[in-house]
């Protein structure tokens, strides 16, 4: 088979300003992210494993839960409520690979909740090998004086007090051998003047998974972090980019588009894989081209 262009290779035209309330539904989007629905397959990498994909109903979450699945493992998903339908997409397509699939609807912002599920997940699932914390939280403001509060509340908890609970939990349950896979972000490392606080929080996430994988590594348990640059996904139309940046958004990159989720998918198998045996304390950029180091 010839190689594709990398240029041309997924959605590479102007997008449509479409603004949805955060969360955002993915099903409602133009064009619709591809996750991997009809293109990603498996090749038994995961048989047997127990993943919780936090974020798993659009988006990062959704391709890296379909992946897994088609790797033959059974899935559980958290998402937000609100997410409900295109949680529902998710399960169907678990379910059409042969695989569990687990819906664990809620809010991050309760620490009792980030627990929960981490439970709730290893109860139903019949184990844990797998966490991947992707849910996050992104919204815009330029002006650091007019950053609310409540905004700067709500997304440290999603994306960094979350992540510990979790984390705490779902210690009870793994073993050695299991993986933990954090999604940071380019904002970790090249922050936007209008995400100050989601990038504080991506920057978080990048010193967790270095110092867990320290600490953790005589159990046999890897901690990694995925850094991806511009996705298509729901969290950029439900206010992680102002309207006026949807229809070029990824364009600045070097391969001249922004990414699809499905592309992200091969590096969260590999971090949860045999593959990865070696791998610790890492931080994979997935950017189109902007450099993380």
């Amino acid at each position: 088979m010839s190689s594709q262009n990398p240029l041309t290779q997924y959605f590479h035209d102007t997008y449509e300003k479409q603004p949805q309330p955060y969360p955002g539904i993915q099903r409602e989007m133009t064009p619709v992210p591809d996750c991997g629905e009809t293109s990603y397959r498996g090749a038994e990498k995961l048989v047997g494993k127990k993943a919780l994909v936090t974020g798993g109903d659009s988006g990062i979450g959704r391709a890296a839960a379909i992946a897994y699945a088609r790797e033959g493992a059974d899935v559980a998903i958290a998402y937000h409520p609100d997410e409900q339908v295109d949680a529902e997409d998710v399960k169907e397509i678990i379910e059409a690979a042969g695989r569990k699939a687990v819906l664990l609807p809620g809010d991050l912002r309760d620490a009792d909740y980030a627990r929960q599920m981490v439970k709730d997940a290893h109860e139903q699932l019949g184990g844990l090998d797998i966490l991947v914390l992707n849910a996050g939280m992104q919204q815009f403001e330029f002006d650091i004086q007019k950053l609310d509060p409540k905004q700067l509340t709500d997304t440290f908890e999603v994306n960094v007090f979350s992540t510990v609970y979790s984390i705490q939990e779902a210690l009870n349950y793994l073993e050695a051998g299991a993986s933990i896979i954090l999604t940071s972000s380019i904002q970790a490392v090249k922050p936007s003047p209008q995400l100050l606080d989601y990038a504080m929080t991506k920057s978080c996430n990048v010193s967790l998974a270095k110092g867990l994988a320290a600490q953790l590594g005589p159990k046999g348990i890897r901690v990694n972090a995925v850094a991806p640059g511009p996705v298509w996904t729901p969290l950029q139309i439900s206010g992680g980019q102002p309207q006026e940046k949807i229809p070029n958004f990824g364009k600045n990159q070097p391969l001249q588009r922004a990414g699809q989720p499905v592309e992200l998918a091969d590096i969260y198998v590999l971090l949860a894989s045999e593959g990865g045996s070696f791998i610790t304390g890492q931080v994979y950029g997935i950017t189109g081209g902007a450099p993380i180091v």
